[in-house]
């Protein structure tokens, strides 16, 4: 159930819409601190989703969405289940992307 209700999900953080992508990373703010370690088994595929794009966004508010969701992540979950996937996102980022990346996983 959890597959199904993310992979829905997912997609609303790559809208193309910017108010429905903000919307979507505020709400993943806020389910973070209540799902916690229970989002290990989506978190390779949430990963990308609040990533790609949304950190090298020029709205500022999907940008600010964006990296407050990753330190929701960093906050709420054992930071081994966010390692590899950080780490793959740090290396084939470019931009404030990367650099954001690069300073989490430090």
């Amino acid at each position: 159930v959890l597959f199904q209700i993310f992979d829905a999900f997912k997609s609303r953080l790559h809208d193309s819409n910017s108010k429905v992508n903000q919307v979507a990373l505020e709400t993943m703010h806020k389910m973070i601190p209540l799902l916690k370690d229970n989002l290990s088994p989506v978190i390779n595929m949430l990963i990308p989703a609040i990533v790609d794009n949304n950190l090298n966004s020029k709205n500022p508010g999907i940008y600010a969405a964006a990296t407050n969701v990753i330190q929701a992540l960093c906050q709420h979950l054992d930071n081994c289940l966010l390692l590899q996937p950080f780490c793959t996102k740090a290396q084939f980022l470019n931009g404030k992307a990367k650099q954001d990346m690069t300073e989490k996983l430090a």
